[in-house]
């Protein structure tokens, strides 16, 4: 299911998977996103960086599909051989995006119901990059064997790290060993609904009615303090439409059956967004064509 603008139908503002992450990013107001460009397969490493040239960006820079979910091949570029693999592994076409070096980052749902001339946000989400702390006396390869999470991100860090792996840590020296903040990717999920107030809310009503079609969705985001937040001094890496969830119910240890109701709420609310937005001209996307998108996906995850 997607959401269109009752004005333009034809582009996407959010959705589940098989929209272009590139269109729905072209329409968050510029103050708000980081330098982000498009990248059509066939393409080089010679046409990579010359694109990258024409548009004042410069390595590292993060790149993702322009379709996808949850992770798949996301990726931070930091020379110009890793664009080489990049290149090869990659079988769609793809965004380049500006690597946002602000230190918190944040998942914030925001819903607003058509009929209503302002929102509200019910979830702010932070995340925890996965990483690993020295005592002084174990090896990097230790310090990832002994960390659940770092563990289960096995099979890619041997590679990441492998002129690292013998390294003793001293002791209190962290090393952030993924910098993507994803859930599959090793990242903790914590419930931060404590920062919700009216603040926050009127910052993120600015920037969501600035975004034509938009009521219902994730901004996943960076900012460099807490107060940049309330104030939506933020860059948004990614607009996350009716497949996102409201992602503070993975926070360590929450009850699974708060989860499953607020899970409840969160449906509820996109029901009702949909209905109206039915009523109000935009369709409804049909079983065939969510299957279609759905098996493109499959096909290009398993190529």
């Amino acid at each position: 299911m997607f959401y269109f603008s009752a004005s333009n139908p034809t582009i996407p503002t959010g959705g589940m998977m098989g929209e272009s992450k590139y269109d729905v990013l072209r329409m968050v107001p510029n103050a708000v996103k980081p330098a982000t460009i498009l990248i059509k397969l066939p393409a080089s490493r010679e046409h990579v960086l010359q694109t990258l040239r024409e548009n004042n960006l410069q390595l590292p820079v993060v790149c993702k599909p322009d379709l996808g979910e949850r992770g798949w091949m996301v990726r931070i570029i930091k020379t110009s051989s890793e664009i080489d693999i990049y290149l090869k592994e990659i079988k769609t076409d793809f965004i380049m995006q500006e690597f946002v070096n602000l230190p918190l980052e944040f998942g914030v749902f925001y819903v607003r119901f058509p009929s209503q001339q302002t929102g509200f946000v019910n979830s702010v989400t932070g995340k925890e990059f996965l990483t690993v702390t020295g005592d002084g006396s174990k090896t990097l390869q230790q310090l990832i064997e002994a960390k659940d999470r770092a563990r289960l991100q096995w099979p890619v860090l041997r590679n990441v790290y492998a002129h690292r792996l013998t390294e003793i840590i001293p002791a209190g020296q962290s090393i952030e060993l993924v910098s993507i903040g994803n859930h599959c990717l090793g990242t903790s999920f914590i419930n931060c609904n404590h920062l919700i107030n009216e603040a926050l809310t009127q910052s993120f009503d600015a920037i969501s009615q600035q975004i034509d079609g938009f009521y219902f969705g994730r901004f996943d985001l960076r900012c460099a303090t807490l107060d940049d937040l309330q104030a939506g001094r933020v860059k948004i890496l990614e607009l996350n439409g009716c497949g996102a969830e409201p992602a503070h119910i993975y926070h360590p240890g929450a009850s699974l059956w708060q989860g499953i109701g607020t899970l409840i709420t969160h449906w509820k609310n996109l029901y009702r967004v949909s209905k109206e937005n039915h009523a109000r001209g935009v369709p409804y996307l049909s079983f065939k064509e969510g299957k279609a998108y759905y098996q493109k996906f499959k096909r290009l995850k398993a190529e």
